[in-house]
């Protein structure tokens, strides 16, 4: 299993809109993503910075199967519109510096 962080932005002013509408993921999306390996996605805010904590079977496999998915699109399209800049969900994460179990 593959633990990933990632980091976005908001845009000013866009803090409680995105906190009310993660209030209620899409179902059918949520779904999705448990089928295709997600055990876990928690996003920390802190002002306008987001971090996502991501544990995944297979992070690139996910993002592939997710770039097709309706659900996937529609809710890309809802949350982008409140991101400061492109979120590439390609990428890898932030690298880890340290760890402790």
């Amino acid at each position: 299993m593959q633990r990933i962080a990632l980091r976005t932005r908001l845009k000013a002013g866009c803090e409680e809109t995105y906190d009310r509408e993660h209030a209620s993921v899409p179902p059918e999306l949520e779904a999705e993503m448990r089928a295709y390996g997600v055990h876990c996605w928690r996003i920390f805010r802190d002002g306008r910075e987001l971090f996502h904590y991501v544990e995944v079977d297979d992070y690139a496999i996910l993002q592939a199967k997710l770039r097709d998915s309706p659900a996937n699109q529609a809710w890309q399209a809802q949350m982008n519109r409140l991101l400061d800049g492109d979120f590439d969900p390609g990428d890898g994460g932030l690298r880890m510096v340290w760890e402790m179990d």
